[in-house]
């Protein structure tokens, strides 16, 4: 464990929008626990506020959301001992430095944001085109600085949206003072992990695979995904650059991806039999995490408790960095 390490503080929030799945784990889930282990001072926090943005009318399903996702975490290794794990709503200083920082944000800053449109285009279908998504970097930016988080590990596709929270805390240290952190950028490796229709893996899009999936159901899941639209029937000789299922085995079965590669090039092996090889390769891969899940599911509460205990631990910075801003901004007494 390096002394950097141990000295730097880091920041993630997870959205309760429903079960975690496969994508989640090859990008900031399996990350998370890594940093972790490393020896990062880790926050973490369940984003339900962020989850309004775009699940506003399903606010019936958000307690069990919330527990579900704090036990998949859990499951998946996050350790509450050695990180803090608190839920967003419950620390009102991240509502108010949201307003007193939207007043200094100009609108452009946001409307450049390219996950933004990206996301409207996504979920053209429902009506998302609200304040709530277009100011999602703001606060985001808020989530960081309201814990005094030094690095915030990001994937290329999310740099766009750190650089605007870096703008954001320069721009309020220029006009107020050095009050505010400004984090940076822990780039990751976080594979594209591809669904069942070829696009990104979201539960928004409903082509997905649970972490917590029985073998049958990961099989029927792994079937459904579609594959080299050339490669009709074995013998066929197939791209594997273009298939999901490829990409897949390029994160979960690193065993046998030069081999699935290969005779899937010469058309040795058929779409059938590569879609159990990488059933076989998830059932295994997250067995235990399925068993993990299913003891702490028996656990009446545990999710609340933990909840609380890190939200005790994050309050009181919370409390000084708001203090801070307040004051920096002639809001004191």
């Amino acid at each position: 464990m390096s002394a950097v390490a141990e000295r730097t503080r880091v920041l993630t929030g997870f959205r309760p929008t429903g079960p975690l799945h496969v994508g989640h784990w090859a990008g900031n889930v399996g990350n998370a626990v890594r940093l972790q282990n490393e020896g990062y001072e880790c926050f973490y926090f369940v984003a339900d506020w962020h989850m309004l943005t775009t699940h506003y009318d399903r606010v019936d399903e958000l307690p069990a959301f919330v527990e579900g996702l704090v036990l998949d975490l859990l499951a998946a290794g996050i350790d509450p001992e050695r990180s803090v794990l608190y839920r967003q709503s419950q620390l009102p200083q991240v509502a108010e430095l949201a307003l007193l920082l939207g007043m200094i944000t100009p609108l452009g800053w946001l409307e450049r944001v390219p996950t933004y449109k990206e996301r409207l285009r996504d979920m053209a279908e429902r009506d998302v085109a609200n304040f709530g998504l277009l100011g999602y970097p703001l606060l985001q930016t808020v989530d960081i600085v309201i814990v005094h988080g030094e690095v915030v590990p990001v994937g290329e596709d999310q740099v766009s949206h750190l650089e605007l929270s870096r703008e954001i805390v320069r721009r309020f240290n220029r006009l107020y003072g050095d009050v505010l952190v400004e984090p940076q950028a822990l780039l990751s490796e976080t594979p594209l992990i591809p669904g069942s229709d070829g696009r990104k893996m979201s539960k928004s899009l409903d082509n997905t695979i649970e972490l917590s999936a029985d073998p049958d159901t990961i099989r029927a899941r792994v079937r459904s995904f579609v594959t080299d639209p050339m490669k009709i029937r074995r013998g066929d000789p197939g791209r594997p650059e273009i298939c999901p299922i490829f990409a897949l085995h390029g994160t979960f079965s690193l065993d046998d991806v030069a081999r699935v590669e290969a005779t899937c090039r010469t058309g040795e092996l058929g779409c059938v039999d590569c879609k159990s090889l990488l059933a076989d390769h998830l059932i295994e891969r997250f067995e235990g995490f399925r068993e993990r899940r299913a003891v702490l599911g028996g656990t009446p509460d545990l999710a609340k408790e933990v909840l609380a205990s890190g939200l005790e631990r994050v309050r009181p910075i919370a409390t000084e960095t708001i203090e801070a801003v307040r004051a920096a901004m002639r809001f004191e007494g």
